[in-house]
């Protein structure tokens, strides 16, 4: 079954890391030390797999995280390893009436958010006695987040678990009682993959009051490139988003603040290659799965370590990337560099080209049993699209995002506005 997942998700081989976790979590339980983009996901799901018993009821396995697009991105992966067991996703930010009703038949996985597994625990929705291994995942930041307290009472509900994987971007000079774990093994790769492989970091002197000019240099500079700005908050955040709206830069946005909606539109925006800018605060420093990011940008520093993880975006799996920081005079933190090189900004900067892409939204999803194969075949015989017109399809629950050829979007809304998908009459239209 495992050389059945690793082939569904295109993957030859193991890397060093995910090979010593399989090795050390087959005997006993484990903690994972491993730095952002090492491929710790597929570390902790592999041996997962290996423990889950066909025709058995019940939750069987429960991993932990401490955001909701983690727990997305992990029930993502686990749906494409087609391993025949079900998992559902549970989160905060919508009704629990849908995640009880789908309780009925419980998955043999279940990710889901501290807070959330912990109301449906206490309402008896979950029975805790079936689940035999526990993940709690990007433990340090679910510390962080201050979800000790419901993680705890999870954990006293889980009476049966035989096996526990703990996984973490840094070091811990202890791990908490209340996690249970046993006579654990360490995997740490924390020292052996350095967090920042083939990164260049360049410095670009700002003067007083003139920060979000110098950005919007850079980024006219930088062009069509996938670039993340970190802000250290979502009203910063905010504020430079105003700034370059004005200037007509296309861009997302990304904090806290947002609706889970909204927070999921824009990563998929950002994915698709809608827009290739994102400016967003440390919550996408960690766990989230957005790939081939080429520029980090650090618009507000923050501590070493929090440094360290925005560069963990980029310059990940032996690709190259850069990190530029933005530094007013007199204002260099001691970590970074004494002699950084420094980037020459255009004088007259000029707006990138727009993205070739553009997203539509389609009122049709997973519970009326739509799938990707369906919208593309929707998009491309009913609405005359071409193959390379058609770029990444997301499914939801009850809506369905597709990136399509930008030049295209508004022939394609006015021609499939009556038309059926699976004799479903769907609106379309472009998301916002």
């Amino acid at each position: 079954m495992l050389e059945q997942a690793l082939e569904k998700l295109n993957i030859t081989e193991l890397n060093p890391m995910q090979e010593a976790v399989m090795t050390a979590a087959a005997q006993q339980d484990l903690v994972l030390l491993a730095p952002t983009g090492s491929g710790k996901t597929l570390g902790f799901l592999l041996p997962l797999l290996s423990r889950l018993q066909p025709d058995v009821p019940g939750i069987q396995a429960l991993v932990l995280v401490p955001a909701r697009e983690l727990a997305l991105q992990i029930e993502q992966v686990f749906r494409q390893m087609s391993t025949g067991f079900g998992v559902k996703c549970f989160y905060g930010g919508h009704a629990t009436r849908s995640e009880r009703s789908s309780l009925t038949t419980p998955p043999a996985v279940l990710v889901g958010t501290p807070g959330r597994i912990a109301f449906h625990l206490r309402e008896g929705n979950i029975d805790g006695n079936t689940v035999h291994t526990l993940v709690l995942d990007e433990f340090d930041k679910s510390l962080e987040f201050g979800f000790e307290a419901d993680m705890e009472y999870i954990i006293r509900q889980l009476p049966q678990v035989q096996r526990r994987l703990l996984t973490s971007a840094t070091a811990m000079t202890k791990i908490p009682a209340f996690t249970r774990l046993q006579n654990q093994a360490t995997v740490n790769f924390l020292q052996d993959v350095p967090s920042t492989p083939d990164l260049e970091v360049r410095a670009v002197p700002v003067s007083d009051g003139d920060k979000a000019t110098a950005l919007f240099r850079l980024l006219c500079k930088l062009g069509n490139t996938p670039t993340l700005v970190f802000c250290n908050q979502r009203d910063a955040v905010e504020e430079l988003s105003q700034y370059l709206t004005q200037k007509r830069l296309a861009h997302g946005i990304f904090h806290g603040g947002l609706e889970q909606p909204d927070r999921e539109r824009a990563l998929l925006k950002f994915r698709n290659g809608t827009y290739h800018l994102l400016l967003s605060t440390d919550l996408a420093a960690r766990g989230l799965d957005i790939p081939e990011i080429e520029n980090v940008i650090h618009y507000e520093l923050a501590t070493a370590e929090i440094y360290l993880h925005r560069n963990g975006r980029t310059a990940r799996m032996q690709a190259k990337g850069t990190a530029y920081v933005l530094l007013p005079p007199g204002d260099k933190p001691d970590y970074l560099p004494t002699s950084l090189p420094t980037e020459t900004l255009p004088v007259r900067p000029a707006l990138p080209p727009p993205s070739s892409w553009e997203t539509l939204y389609l009122s049709a999803g997973k519970k009326d049993k739509i799938s990707k194969g369906d919208v593309a075949g929707f998009l491309l015989q009913k609405g005359h699209l071409q193959k390379d017109e058609l770029g990444l399809i997301y499914l939801q629950d009850y809506v369905t995002f597709a990136a399509v050829s930008r030049a295209k979007a508004d022939a394609l809304v006015q021609q499939l506005s009556n038309e059926k998908l699976k004799n479903k009459k769907v609106k379309i239209g472009r998301a916002k």
